[in-house]
């Protein structure tokens, strides 16, 4: 299990929102230790939900882990950790073997070029179909023509393909919006979100995708320098009108994640899983306070608040019946 530390985010730019110390009731009795691996996606958020509900808790630890989406599922339903961070739908198969889940938040998955490119403009003027998008993920090498003209008319550049290697849900995700799985997904496999970013940044000819968190500086609100976003042409006319370009900040592609104007996928929710509903105290508590006031750090760490409703439900899922 690969375990990143606070000082990892901080060299991403990915702040704890700064809000003033809570005060701890000297009676509080909350101990214990919480421990959650998973997804890359929901690895930032979950490590300021971390942060903040210490404060409240100090005698309350949190062990935090990214390895993929894949990972979490697997280590929360062999009870390796408490809770498994999940960024793709839960499959019948898991719920067959115990898996249960509360929808905490909700972000995307965007697909990703260097902006280094020397086409870079035209990319981002012309942007990409889905049909094109399969051509580029999914088509196989020797049987379709993966070059950077069929998007610029310019001259003639192969895209080079990175996607991930780690079963995870930004693949799965990514892959849903083109009609396939993450199996399908062509490319130089790599490990993680940072890695594949990575990847990208260092060919000016590459193209790949990353969660939201992974391709947008948390500091500046800003692509990540040297990655750019590559724009999703949703109505097929060549172009990338000013009603689909709202790839410039974090903020302003979190408000079209928000109301729809991004494709839900490659949008999606985030889950928290655990085998059978969970018992632990600490862990009970820290799914309440994310589900209520946990809620007011969401916007700020860069993710999307879910309808109140959808969190009223999860909610009535922490009073069903524990499992044996």
């Amino acid at each position: 299990m690969r375990t990143l530390s606070l000082s990892f985010l901080l060299a991403l730019g990915c702040q704890p929102a700064a809000t003033p110390p809570a005060e701890v009731s000297a009676a509080d009795a909350l101990t214990g230790t919480i421990t959650l691996s998973g997804a890359w996606a929901l690895y930032p958020m979950v490590v300021t939900w971390g942060e903040e509900f210490q404060k409240l808790h100090p005698n309350v630890k949190l062990d935090v882990s990214a390895g993929g989406a894949g990972k979490g599922m697997a280590d929360a339903l062999a009870e390796v950790v408490d809770l498994g961070m999940v960024s793709r739908d839960v499959k019948p198969e898991e719920v067959e073997k115990g898996a249960w889940w509360v929808s905490v938040t909700k972000d995307a998955v965007v697909p990703t070029f260097n902006a280094a490119h020397p086409d870079a403009a035209a990319i981002r003027a012309q942007g990409a179909t889905q049909e094109e998008f399969k051509t580029l993920f999914l088509g196989k090498e020797g049987e379709v023509e993966k070059d950077w003209s069929a998007l610029t008319g310019g001259e003639k550049r192969p895209v080079h393909v990175y996607t991930r290697s780690d079963a995870c849900g930004a693949g799965e995700t990514f892959s849903a919006w083109l009609g396939g799985h993450q199996e399908d997904l062509q490319g130089v496999g790599v490990y993680g979100d940072p890695g594949l970013s990575d990847a990208v940044l260092k060919d000016p000819l590459g193209a790949g995708y990353n969660n939201v968190g992974f391709a947008y500086d948390a500091a500046t609100l800003q692509p990540v320098a040297g990655l750019a976003v590559l724009p999703l042409d949703l109505d097929g006319d060549g172009m990338v009108s000013p009603a689909e370009d709202f790839y410039g900040t974090r903020d302003s592609l979190a408000a079209a994640i928000g109301d729809g104007r991004y494709p839900s996928p490659p949008a999606r929710a985030l889950h928290l899983v655990a085998h059978g509903v969970p018992v632990k105290p600490e862990v009970l508590a820290f799914l309440r306070w994310v589900l209520t006031d946990g809620q007011k750090y969401v916007a700020d760490a860069g993710y999307i608040q879910l309808p109140q409703a959808s969190l009223d439900a999860s909610l009535q899922l922490l009073q069903a019946p524990a499992s044996p």
